[in-house]
C-alpha cells in the first residue's frame, strides 16, 4: 500500500513543473486525476512504478490474480461512478487482465489498465515476458496506448482517463515500457491536459426529432419505457422518472438498468427479457410505442429481432450512434447523452391519461406474483428464491449486491428489489463467471460505508476464490452468499430443457466452502433450511469482518420464465404446474 508520508510534496507536483521519473509521473498523474485506490500485481516490467508508489497517497490493493485486478477496478467504477484503475506487469500479467477488460467493454464501464512492458529497445524481439498487449486488446478496449518515452506518460494517462469516462464509457489500456518508467522528464500536470473532448458530430439532437418523439408519445395508447444501463451511467434517473410520471408510462428495465428506476414505484414493471417478468415481455409485445432509454436492444432483451414488438413505433435515445438501428430498426433516433436529451424532450411532454393501459398490464399479471408477497412458502426445501427474498428483506434493499453469472444472478434480479442506482453490480454483456468476489472488493473500497454482499454460484465462486486472501490482507468487510446447488446451474438448466437431461460436465464437486473460508481466517456457516436463513444473514451482517454463508439450495431448480434461443419475446417457457414458487393465473 502506498503511504501518505509525501502527500503534500506529491500534490505540489500538480501545480509546479518538476523533473520526475516516468514512474513518479505515472502516480502523480493518477493523483491529479483524483485516483485514491488501484488494484494490481507487481512484476519486473512494472517494478520501477511500484518502487515509486511509496511516495504517493494511493492505496494499492494486492490481488491474487490479475483478472481479479480488472474486476476490482470494474466493481469500483460501477459502485462509485468513478474511473477504476488496474495495474499489471508485462506478458502473462497483462494477458491475465483481458477477461476483465472485455467484461468492462461490453458493459461500458470506465476503467484504465496500466501495464509495464519490456524496454523499447527490445520490443518485437520476443524478449522475456513480452507480448503485444495493445494488439491483443484492440478489440476489447475503447482505446489503447503504447508509451515508449517518459515525456509522453502524463499526457497519455490524462487522455486515457478522458476517453474512459467520456461519451459511452469504456476501458482504456496504457502500456508503458520499462525505460519510459525509468527515464526522467519535466512533469507539468496542467500542461498535460488532453485536448477538449469533442462529442461525435452526430451527438446533436435536432428540434424536429424531439418534436417527432413528443408527437409519438402524445398519440400512443400503449407506450412502454425501456430503461437500460445508460440511465445509470448518464445519471438520468430523475429525468426518466419525470417522463414516466408525466406521461403515465410504465417502465421495464434491462438487467443492468435495475436500480435506474425504483422497483417500488407504481410504474415499475420489473425486468424484461430472457428471464424477465412475463407481463413485461407481454406488455412490450402489445405496446404501440417503445421509448428505449440508454439501452442497446441486446439479444437477451429482444428475443428474435424479427418478431420483437411488432405493433410498436420505437424511439431510441442513445449516446453511441453505432447502436442506432444495429439490432432493432427504430422510427426516431435521438443521439446524445440521455439526461441532456430528456431535459430537452420533457418540456414538449404534457400529462396524459394512461390508466387503461396500466389496468391492462395489471390484468396480464394475473394472480399476484409470489415475488411480491411478504413471505415465500416454506415447503421443507431451501430455494435460491428464499435466500434472495430474505436477504432483500433483511437489508431493506439498501446493500450493494455484486453477483456472479448464472441462475443466482437471475434470481437476484427477480427477488431482490433495487430502488437505488449502483446497488446491483453484475456482468451483463460478457457474462463473466468469477466476476462477483473481486468486483465486490472493488465496490467495497469505492463505498466503504455501504453494506456489500457477494452472491455467487458454487461454480463461479471457485474461479476467483483466491481473492479471499485479498479480503483478509486488506481487512475488508464483505458478506458472501454462495448459492450451492452442486451444478453449473444455468448450463444444467439448458441441458434439462434442450439436451434431454444429459448433464454432461455440469455436476460439480466443491470444497467445503466454510472450511475454505476458515482457512483464510474468514468466519462462515452452512445453511440448509429456510428457517435458518434470517438468522444466518443477521450473523453475517453483524460480524466485524468478512463472513461466508454456504446456502445448500435445491439442486434441480430452474429459472422461470425463460425464452429459448431463437424464440420471440412472448414465447416463454413457464414453470410447469402450479409450483408455489411461481404461482400466477397464466401459469395454470
Amino acid at each position: 500500500m502506498g503511504t501518505n508520508a509525501n502527500t503534500q510534496s506529491s500534490n505540489a507536483h500538480l501545480t509546479t513543473p518538476t523533473r520526475l521519473t516516468g514512474s513518479e509521473i505515472l502516480w502523480a498523474t493518477l493523483v491529479g486525476e483524483g485516483v485514491t485506490d488501484v488494484f494490481g500485481y507487481p512484476g519486473g516490467a512494472i517494478l520501477p512504478a511500484y518502487d515509486a508508489l511509496r511516495k504517493f497517497p494511493i492505496r494499492h490493493v494486492l490481488v491474487r490474480h490479475e483478472q481479479g485486478a480488472a474486476h476490482m477496478a470494474d466493481g469500483y467504477a460501477r459502485a462509485s461512478g468513478k474511473v477504476g484503475v488496474a495495474v499489471a506487469t508485462s506478458g502473462p500479467g497483462a494477458t491475465n487482465l483481458i477477461t476483465g477488460i472485455a467484461t468492462a467493454m461490453l458493459d461500458s464501464i470506465p476503467i484504465v489498465c496500466i501495464t509495464g512492458n519490456v524496454s523499447s529497445k527490445v520490443l518485437g524481439t520476443d524478449a522475456f515476458q513480452e507480448v503485444d498487449i495493445t494488439g491483443i486488446t484492440l478489440p476489447v478496449t475503447k482505446h489503447n496506448f503504447l508509451v515508449t518515452k517518459t515525456e509522453e506518460v502524463a499526457g497519455v494517462l490524462r487522455q486515457a482517463f478522458q476517453i474512459a469516462r467520456s461519451g459511452r464509457p469504456g476501458p482504456v489500456l496504457v502500456d508503458i515500457t520499462k525505460d519510459a518508467q525509468q527515464g526522467s522528464a519535466i512533469f507539468d500536470f496542467a500542461a498535460a491536459k488532453p485536448r477538449p473532448y469533442r462529442p461525435h458530430p452526430m451527438l446533436r439532437v435536432e428540434a424536429s426529432g424531439l418534436d417527432q418523439a413528443a408527437e409519438l408519445i402524445r398519440n400512443a395508447k400503449r407506450p412502454v419505457i425501456l430503461a437500460g444501463h445508460g440511465v445509470i451511467e448518464s445519471c438520468a434517473m430523475e429525468q426518466v422518472r419525470a417522463l414516466a410520471e408525466r406521461a403515465q408510462i410504465p417502465v421495464g428495465l434491462t438487467l443492468l438498468g435495475l436500480g435506474g428506476f425504483p422497483a417500488s414505484h407504481p410504474l415499475s414493471l420489473g425486468m424484461m427479457g430472457m428471464h424477465g417478468e412475463a407481463w413485461v415481455n407481454h406488455a412490450i409485445q402489445e405496446a404501440d410505442l417503445l421509448i428505449a432509454c440508454g439501452m442497446r436492444f441486446d439479444d437477451r432483451v429482444t428475443g428474435t429481432p424479427s418478431s420483437y414488438a411488432p405493433k410498436a413505433k420505437k424511439i431510441h435515445i442513445e449516446v453511441d450512434p453505432a447502436e442506432i438501428n444495429k439490432n432493432i430498426k427504430v422510427d426516431v433516433a435521438l443521439v446524445g447523452d440521455l439526461a441532456e436529451v430528456l431535459e430537452q424532450l420533457l418540456p414538449r411532454i404534457s400529462g396524459r391519461n394512461g390508466s387503461d393501459w396500466l389496468r391492462t398490464i395489471e390484468g396480464m399479471k394475473g394472480a399476484v406474483a409470489v415475488r411480491d408477497i411478504k413471505n415465500l412458502p416454506d415447503l421443507g426445501h431451501l430455494y435460491a428464491a428464499h435466500v434472495m427474498h430474505d436477504l432483500w428483506r433483511a437489508t431493506g434493499g439498501n446493500a450493494i449486491v455484486v453477483t456472479d453469472v448464472g441462475q443466482h444472478q437471475m434470481w437476484e434480479a427477480q427477488y431482490f428489489h433495487h430502488d437505488q442506482p449502483r446497488t446491483l453490480v453484475t456482468s451483463g454483456g460478457l457474462g463473466t463467471m468469477g466476476f462477483a468476489l473481486p468486483a465486490a472488493i472493488g465496490a467495497k473500497i469505492a463505498c466503504p460505508d455501504k453494506e456489500v454482499w457477494v452472491i455467487a454460484g458454487d461454480g463461479g465462486f471457485q474461479m476467483t476464490a483466491s481473492e479471499l486472501a485479498t479480503i483478509v490482507q486488506e481487512k475488508i468487510k464483505i458478506n458472501i452468499a454462495i448459492i450451492n446447488n452442486g451444478y453449473l446451474g444455468m448450463v444444467r438448466q439448458w441441458q434439462e430443457f434442450f439436451y434431454e437431461r444429459n448433464y454432461e460436465a455440469t455436476p460439480l464437486v466443491s470444497p467445503d466452502f466454510v472450511k475454505l473460508a476458515d482457512a483464510h481466517g474468514i468466519a462462515g456457516r452452512a445453511v440448509r433450511t429456510r428457517a435458518e436463513v434470517a438468522a444466518a444473514v443477521e450473523e453475517a451482517r453483524s460480524a466485524p469482518g468478512a463472513f461466508l454463508l454456504n446456502f445448500m439450495v435445491e439442486k434441480e431448480d430452474s429459472v422461470y420464465p425463460m425464452i429459448p434461443a431463437g424464440s420471440a419475446l412472448h414465447e416463454m417457457i413457464r414453470r410447469p404446474g402450479r409450483d408455489p414458487l411461481e404461482e400466477r393465473a397464466d401459469d395454470r
